[in-house]
């Protein structure tokens, strides 16, 4: 059984790398998409199994749109309870906005930091950059994690920039806070979807550890 899986690993990450020659990567991700590669194959060779838990930016970027209704009427619905009153106009949108990408960044930091505190090499282990194509920043693990140390790194900035200050808006009375509040943690819709399909994946195997996709929105599953 080994061998058959095993044959089917090197398949499956033979044929990675001749899709990722098809696509135009930038020189970090064909560095990135290189490493992987080779990591990859180095866990097949150990008996390892891969899965794919990669998600669509389509379904996540849609996915974001429906979860805005949700956390609007959670967070508005539970500030109107606390203070009879609702205020959705704000004198200070310049700061917002300003605040609002700044706070872009510190999700992706936020990433990083937490998931470079299990790497054998810490930050070396962590990549950030900024996707061409839409400008949006990112991070990436480039080395394997277990199960409870992705999902801690990949659910924080969630916590951190998104319910926390959502809390703490409705306990203050802060609109603009909560405002910022709920657009953070719907950043975190992407984050949400990952987590979901980790959580949501079987595995009988004694041994099992998650990692980065290179490219792609989410990551892969090793198990043996």
């Amino acid at each position: 059984m080994r061998l058959k899986s095993t044959g089917k690993g090197k398949q499956k990450v033979k044929k990675e790398k001749d899709n990722e020659k098809e696509k135009k990567l930038t020189e970090a991700e064909q560095k990135r998409a290189e490493r992987f590669a080779r990591i990859s194959e180095e866990m097949v060779q150990q008996g390892y199994t891969r899965h794919d838990l990669t998600i669509g930016m389509g379904k996540a970027n849609l996915f974001a749109v429906f979860l805005l209704i949700p956390l609007s009427v959670i967070g508005y619905g539970l500030y109107f309870l606390v203070h009879r009153s609702l205020d959705f106009a704000s004198s200070h949108f310049l700061l917002m906005l300003v605040a609002f990408v700044v706070l872009i960044v510190v999700h992706e930091l936020i990433h990083g930091v937490c998931w470079s505190i299990f790497t054998p090499h810490h930050f070396k282990d962590v990549e950030f950059g900024v996707m061409r194509s839409s400008l949006t920043p990112y991070c990436t693990c480039l080395v394997p994690l277990g199960k409870k140390q992705y999902i801690f790194g990949a659910v924080m900035p969630l916590l951190v920039l998104g319910i926390l200050p959502m809390i703490v808006a409705i306990i203050i009375g802060n609109p603009d806070l909560l405002f910022l509040g709920i657009l953070m943690a719907d950043g975190g819709a992407g984050d949400i979807m990952i987590i979901h399909r980790i959580l949501t994946f079987r595995s009988g195997a004694k041994e099992i550890v998650y990692m980065d996709h290179p490219t792609e929105a989410g990551g892969v599953v090793f198990e043996r």
